[in-house]
């Protein structure tokens, strides 16, 4: 029955998109390789690539390489706790109000409460409104900040935000203004690298407290490895993009 399970799951990763794009384009090299091979190998290059980058094996590998540079303290000293957004909705139902953080940055602010109760350093939440359709991630923050008991006079909020280097020169400027100097930094793990060498960009020195694990640790390769699927290739994408960013951020 178990088995019976896992062979469904894996079939339908390639019955609904993406696995769905991989068989059709997978049908049209072998259309292809009658009339023209050259062609039908280039695209089998292509079919091939696109299809590695859409399963878990590729994705969670790529991730990982990025969320191991970094380990959560044992000792955390500093004078304020930094969050990092990472996206909000705008007029969507709260228990206290509209707007909600979206999955990575509800995971950051989570870690950034824990942190503040076990020392009761303040939080200060970076991120703005990215765009004219989202909500301001800072905004939104310090709304639920004071939903879960966090005292006003513990929430700093730095609301202009579009990207990670304005995150980190924002910062920087509101906490020379507050005499506020060493950052506990508290973002995505595989985030973290590129965040880093944004603020020591911008003139800090933080102390990485990465969160928000989307990999498990380990290797163990079953079929759902290789089961395409929309979250694996987001995984790539957002691999991808943090590394193109630290190359960026490089030169």
């Amino acid at each position: 029955m178990i088995l019976l399970i896992y062979l469904i799951k894996f079939a339908y990763s390639f019955i609904l998109p993406p696995g769905l794009f991989i068989v059709l384009l997978a049908a049209l090299v072998i259309w292809l390789w009658r009339s023209s091979r050259r062609q039908a190998i280039v695209l089998s290059a292509v079919t091939l690539l696109l299809y590695l980058s859409m399963t878990p094996w590729v994705g969670d590998a790529l991730i990982r390489s990025l969320e191991n540079n970094y380990e959560q303290p044992d000792n955390i000293t500093g004078d304020v706790i930094v969050v990092l957004g990472g996206g909000a909705t705008s007029g969507t139902p709260d228990i206290d109000g509209e707007g909600n953080l979206l999955g990575s940055a509800a995971n950051r602010l989570l870690t950034g409460v824990r942190l503040h109760r076990l020392d009761g350093l303040p939080v200060l939440f970076s991120g703005g409104q990215v765009f004219s359709d989202s909500g301001n991630e800072a905004d939104t923050a310090k709304r639920q900040l004071l939903g879960l008991g966090i005292p006003e006079a513990d929430i700093l909020t730095e609301n202009q935000s579009l990207n990670t280097e304005q995150n980190a020169v924002n910062t920087a400027a509101l906490m020379k203004e507050l005499g506020l100097r060493q950052p506990i930094l508290v973002t995505s793990a595989f985030h973290m690298s590129r965040a880093m060498a944004q603020f020591h960009e911008a003139g800090l020195d933080p102390l990485a407290y990465p969160t928000d694990y989307t990999s498990s640790r380990g290797t163990a390769l079953y079929p759902g490895k290789f089961a395409p699927s929309g979250s694996a290739m987001q995984s790539t994408g957002l691999a991808l993009k943090e590394y193109l960013g630290l190359l960026a951020a490089r030169f």
